[in-house]
């Protein structure tokens, strides 16, 4: 069993940047891969990116991709995503997943993960 908790989010100005961190519980996180993902009002959860259990691959969605960054210190049990040059349309309830199937890469689809965080809030203002 994995406990995620994410922290970091906030009410930032467009163009601004914010880092998210997702603590793990557990003493086989880094054999884990993570992902982020976020909810906008009104719309499906979607993919934001994914980072491998090894640390050396990452995916993102096309709309971040440029502007955010991945990141896990295993030995923190802790997944981060910075996020650089927020806009408006990032406003989104922001989670940490962790894949149950150990060792594995990065996935952009949500149903891989097993566990999920409660969220953490991001609201960019125009």
């Amino acid at each position: 069993q994995v406990h995620l908790v994410e922290s970091g989010g906030g009410l930032v100005q467009a163009g601004d940047s914010l880092r998210l961190s997702c603590a793990a519980s557990g003493r086989t996180f880094s054999t884990y891969a993570m992902g982020w993902f976020r909810q906008a009002p009104g719309k499906e959860r979607e993919f934001v990116s994914t980072i491998s259990w090894s640390g050396d691959s990452t995916l993102y969605a096309d709309s971040v991709k440029g502007r955010f960054s991945i990141s896990r210190d295993n030995a923190k049990n802790t997944v981060y995503l910075h996020m650089n040059s927020l806009k408006p349309e990032d406003t989104a309830l922001y989670y940490c997943a962790a894949r149950g199937q150990r060792f594995s890469s990065g996935s952009y689809y949500s149903y891989d993960y097993d566990y999920w965080g409660q969220g953490t809030q991001v609201t960019v203002s125009s």
